[in-house]
C-alpha cells in the first residue's frame, strides 16, 4: 500500500520527464506526436490502475484511520517530513483525479490539442496530475503548500499555449490571482507550524487547536482561508475563473473544474477545521455569507448569459455555474457539522463528475458547430441537437439535470446535506443566521434549475429545419464519457458508497482526532 501510494503520486512526475525524451524507435508508431500522446494515455492509465488497486486494498472498516502511510524526515532543521497517507476524505478525491486525468489523456490522443508540440502538452498534463494527487495525499503543511503550488505553472501554460481567444490575458489573470492568494496562505501555514512546533497535519489535527491561542487561530484562518478561497473559488475572489475556463482547451477546463477547484475546499476540511477550530468558529458565519452570495450570484450570471441576444458563451456559463455549486460546498463546511462537511465532500465529488462531463460535452459541441455562442447554437443552426445529434443532445440534457440536483443523480445529495448542515449548525454558531443562509441557498437551487433547463431548451430543442446532420457521439467520446455518466448515476442511487468512507473520517476530524 505504501508503494502504491508513492507510485500513484510519483508516477506522473516520472512520466512527465519521460515525455520530453525521444520515443524509442519501436514505439514511435505513425509519428512522434502520436507516440507521446500514447505515452500520456499509458502513464495516466497505469496511475488510475494503481489508484483503483489502492482503493480496493483500503481498509473500508476503518476509513478514519490514515492508511498507506510513509513518514520520512526531509528537512530535519525545520522538522519537515515526507509524510503521506490517505483516509476516507482523501481517497475519493485521489481516485477522481486519476480518473479525470486518464480520460483527458484518452480524449487528447484521439483529438490532439491545437497548438505547439504535443510533447510539452503531455508533460504539463502529467505534472498537473502529480501536483493534484500530492495535494490530496501529503500530511505535512509545507509539502501541502508545495503540491498546491505545483499545479499553477502547468495550468498557466495549458491555457496560454493551447487555449482559445483571449488565452494570454486569462492565463495571466489565473496565475496572478492564485499566486497572490498562495503568498498569504504560506504566511498562515508558517504561523501554525512555528507556533505549534510542528508542521505535521495529523499531529495538529489531534491537538485540535489546543496548542494555539485563539488570536493565532483567527489570524491563521484568515490568511490560509484567503489562499484556499481563491482556488475554490469563493465570491468575490472568483473573477479569474470564467476567463480561464472560456480560454482553456477542453481538457484544461475538465481538470480545472473537476479537481483543481477541489484543492481549496479540501484544504478547509483537512487543515482549518481540525487545526484551528476557534478561528473557524469566528469566520464561519462570514464564510457562509460569502458562500450563499456566490450561489445566487453564479446563478444570476448564468441566467444573464443564457438570455436570448446576450451573446453568452456556453463554457463561460458552466464556469459561473461552478461558482454557485462550490458555494454549496463552502456552506456545508461553514456549518462545522458532520452532516454539512459530509455534504461538502460529496458535492465536491459530484461536481467533479458532472462538470467534467459538461466541459467534455461543450468541447464536442464547439468542435462540431465551430462556436460555443449560445445565440448561434440556438438560432441560425437550424434543427437543434435533438434533431441533428440525438445522442449528444440527450447526454447534454442528462448532464444538465444532474447539475441542477435532480434526485437520483449525484448532484442531489451534496447540496441537500449542505442545506441540512445549515439547518442545525455547530454549537456556538447563530442558528437564525444559518437558517437565513439555508433559505437563500435553497432559492439558489431554483435559479440553478431555471438556467440549466433554459440551456437545454435553447440548445437541444428547436424548430425542425433543413440542416446538415452533425456527427453524433464518436467511439472515443463514448469511452471517455461513459465512466462519468455511470458514476453520476451510481453516486446518486447509492450515496452510502461515498458517505460510508467520508463520515467516520469527518467525525474523527471534528472530534479532534478521536474516533
Amino acid at each position: 500500500m505504501q508503494f502504491l501510494l508513492a507510485f500513484v503520486i510519483a508516477g506522473p512526475l516520472v512520466g512527465a520527464a519521460a515525455a520530453l525524451l525521444p520515443a524509442p524507435p519501436g514505439l514511435k508508431g505513425s509519428s512522434p506526436d502520436q507516440a507521446v500522446l500514447r505515452h500520456g494515455v499509458t502513464v495516466t492509465g497505469a496511475v488510475l490502475l494503481g489508484a483503483l488497486v489502492l482503493a480496493a486494498g483500503f481498509d473500508h472498516d476503518h476509513p478514519s484511520k490514515m492508511q498507506a502511510t510513509t513518514d520520512i524526515s526531509w528537512i530535519p532543521a525545520l522538522d519537515v517530513r515526507i509524510h503521506l497517507g490517505i483516509d476516507g476524505i482523501s481517497l475519493p478525491l485521489l481516485v477522481l483525479t486519476a480518473l479525470l486525468a486518464f480520460l483527458c489523456a484518452l480524449h487528447s490522443y484521439f483529438k490532439p490539442p491545437e497548438g505547439p508540440s504535443p510533447k510539452a502538452f503531455v508533460a504539463l498534463l502529467l505534472l498537473l496530475e502529480t501536483g493534484t494527487l500530492a495535494t490530496f495525499a501529503v500530511l505535512d503543511l509545507i509539502l501541502f503548500f508545495l503540491a498546491f503550488e505545483t499545479v499553477l505553472v502547468p495550468m498557466y501554460f495549458l491555457i496560454a499555449r493551447w487555449g482559445g481567444a483571449g488565452r494570454q490575458a486569462a492565463a495571466w489573470k489565473f496565475i496572478l490571482y492564485t499566486l497572490l492568494g498562495s503568498v498569504v496562505m504560506l504566511l498562515g501555514l508558517l504561523l501554525i507550524g512555528l507556533k505549534s512546533g510542528t508542521f505535521d497535519m495529523v499531529a495538529l489535527a489531534t491537538d485540535n487547536g489546543r496548542g494555539l491561542t485563539s488570536s493565532v487561530q483567527v489570524i491563521a484562518v484568515l490568511a490560509i482561508g484567503i489562499g484556499l478561497a481563491v482556488k475554490t473559488p469563493m465570491w468575490p475572489l472568483h473573477s479569474w475563473l470564467p476567463d480561464a475556463h472560456t480560454a482553456a482547451p477542453t481538457v484544461g477546463s475538465v481538470l480545472l473544474a473537476g479537481v483543481l477547484l477541489k484543492m481549496g475546499t479540501y484544504g478547509f476540511v483537512r487543515i482549518l477545521l481540525p487545526v484551528a477550530p476557534d478561528g473557524m468558529h469566528t469566520f464561519a458565519p462570514y464564510l457562509a455569507a460569502f458562500a450563499v452570495v456566490g450561489i445566487v450570484y453564479g446563478s444570476l450570471a448564468c441566467l444573464a448569459l443564457v438570455r436570448p441576444g446576450a451573446k453568452g458563451d456556453l463554457k463561460r456559463l458552466i464556469a459561473y455555474s461552478s461558482v454557485g455549486h462550490m458555494g454549496f460546498v463552502l456552506l456545508g463546511i461553514a456549518s462545522m457539522t458532520p452532516t454539512g462537511v459530509n455534504g461538502a465532500l460529496f458535492a465536491n465529488i459530484a461536481h467533479g463528475l458532472i462538470t467534467g462531463l459538461l466541459f467534455f460535452l461543450v468541447g464536442a459541441i464547439k468542435d462540431r458547430y465551430g462556436t460555443a455562442d449560445l445565440d448561434t447554437l440556438s438560432g441560425a443552426t437550424g434543427a437543434a441537437l435533438y434533431g441533428r445529434a440525438p445522442r449528444l443532445g440527450g447526454l447534454l440534457a442528462f448532464a444538465a439535470v444532474a447539475s441542477l440536483g435532480l434526485p437520483g443523480l449525484a448532484g442531489f445529495w451534496g447540496e441537500m446535506l449542505a442545506l441540512f448542515g445549515s439547518f442545525d449548525p455547530a454549537d456556538g454558531l447563530s442558528r437564525p443566521a444559518f437558517l437565513t443562509f439555508m433559505s437563500i441557498a435553497a432559492f439558489g437551487t431554483l435559479l440553478t434549475a431555471a438556467y440549466m433547463l433554459m440551456v437545454v431548451r435553447r440548445i437541444c430543442m428547436g424548430e425542425k429545419r433543413e440542416a446538415p446532420a452533425l456527427a453524433d457521439i464518436r467511439t472515443y467520446e463514448f469511452a471517455a464519457w461513459t465512466p462519468l455518466v455511470a458514476l453520476t448515476v451510481l453516486a446518486g442511487l447509492w450515496p452510502a458508497v461515498l458517505l460510508g468512507l467520508t463520515d467516520p473520517a469527518v467525525q474523527k476530524l471534528l472530534a479532534g482526532g478521536k474516533s
